[in-house]
């Protein structure tokens, strides 16, 4: 039977999306910003190279004088100093003369071409120049890299290595970035042990906000986890600390309306904005959001593979925009499905663990039917969506799939 007060996927994706803002900057050491967000566009502070630069070991020349040169018929000239990479000094070349430059040196004055080595033949303080080397053969031009007032990083790009390496060359040695969310997970239940600790007969570890924890972490963020028995009180304060202190909250368990889920009851007294309670997707119907003295509330179903699809289609997106990300979400490829996968009900969003098999046209899903659910999502590289309007996708169709691993 289909809630009629739960909203499709898409709404609810929208609403919270529209109802997070990032968080405000810091400034951190530039090796410390790798996968963050950038809060602001950077410029290059420098050209880099700074100079005009030898690409290789070799001579500098003034290309005309080299323009006829062959092995047969190589071009003599003298040797009047040698210059390297850092050094001030220059050494003007004239006609008939050439400097050696090693890898990275600045280009002598007078100079507009570059004579590999290879291709030189040295006698005593000559050589035998034995090709033509037409002008910039062998330079890398001043600011060929990155210009002066060059934007490097975009507001909004998250950076990687490269783009890390690129902003030290530009000058910069910290950069502006979105502040990583510190993230509260509660887990409610009675039966809900911490793993480390005994487990009497009938209860179980909390695997639920672990996982959370660890998707969490995999994005840099802080954690701060909490279990609470079915106490409404306890609830009410544990969850009054943690809006205080973290920049968001995802709650795990106690998200329906039965006589022990009083996660939305008591966000109620709290006075949080509800935003939705309900999403027709399965597994994860019970998915809530809202804002709480305007941070962000995520409500997750307590079974396992309800809990973390609620997650990743939800409080994941939401948690990356709260980080500035501008494609909030888990990365999208296009995969072929291996057989037939079927849905439960045409209003209804079906989601499906599965295995990705590298083919030389396209990656082949492959659903995970295994009988421990734990196990097909610690197994999981990937998730396809049957989408509303459809309960069936015969096998052989293109799909996009979102990738875990």
């Amino acid at each position: 039977m289909i809630d009629d007060l739960a909203i499709g996927l898409e709404e609810a994706f929208e609403m919270t999306l529209d109802r997070i803002a990032p968080l405000t900057s810091e400034s951190v050491d530039l090796i410390e910003g790798v996968d963050r967000v950038v809060s602001e566009d950077l410029a290059a502070l420098v050209d880099s190279p700074s100079v005009d630069a030898s690409l290789k070991d070799g001579y500098a020349v003034l290309s005309d004088e080299v323009a006829a040169a062959s092995a047969e018929h190589p071009v003599r000239l003298s040797v009047t100093g040698m210059m390297a990479a850092g050094e001030k000094q220059d050494i003007r070349v004239v006609p008939g003369t050439t400097v050696r430059v090693l890898t990275g040196a600045k280009i002598p004055t007078g100079a507009d071409a570059v004579v590999s080595e290879e291709f030189v033949k040295i006698e005593g303080r000559e050589v035998l120049v034995g090709t033509f080397a037409e002008i910039g053969r062998n330079i890398l031009a001043r600011g060929s890299d990155v210009g002066r007032g060059k934007v490097v990083a975009r507001k909004g790009s998250r950076l990687t290595p490269g783009m890390v390496g690129m902003l030290a060359a530009a000058g910069h040695s910290s950069v502006s970035v979105i502040r990583t969310p510190m993230v509260g997970i509660l887990a409610t239940g009675d039966e809900v042990v911490a793993p480390g600790q005994p487990l009497p007969e009938g209860k179980l570890y909390a695997s639920n906000i672990t996982t959370l924890g660890a998707w969490c972490r995999r994005y840099r963020m802080k954690t701060r986890l909490a279990l609470v028995r079915d106490d409404p009180e306890e609830i009410y304060n544990v969850l009054k600390t943690l809006s205080n202190h973290a920049d968001a909250v995802v709650t795990s368990g106690g998200a329906w309306t039965g006589d022990r889920d009083m996660v939305v009851r008591i966000l109620d007294r709290l006075g949080w904005q509800r935003a939705f309670h309900r999403i027709r997707i399965g597994p994860g119907k019970a998915v809530g959001f809202g804002l709480l003295e305007g941070k962000p509330v995520f409500i997750l179903p307590g079974g396992p593979p309800s809990n973390l699809m609620g997650f990743l289609q939800i409080a994941l997106p939401g948690l990356l925009k709260l980080a500035g990300h501008g494609r909030p979400g888990l990365p999208v490829i296009p995969v072929r499905t291996a057989s037939d996968l079927l849905g439960r009900h045409p209003r209804w969003t079906q989601f499906i663990f599965g295995m990705i098999e590298t083919r030389s046209d396209l990656p082949v899903f492959y659903p995970l039917k295994g009988a421990s659910r734990l196990q097909s999502m610690a197994e999981a590289e990937a998730v396809i969506a049957i989408p509303e309007g459809e309960t069936v996708i015969p096998a052989g169709t293109v799909i996009p799939a979102q990738l875990l691993e």
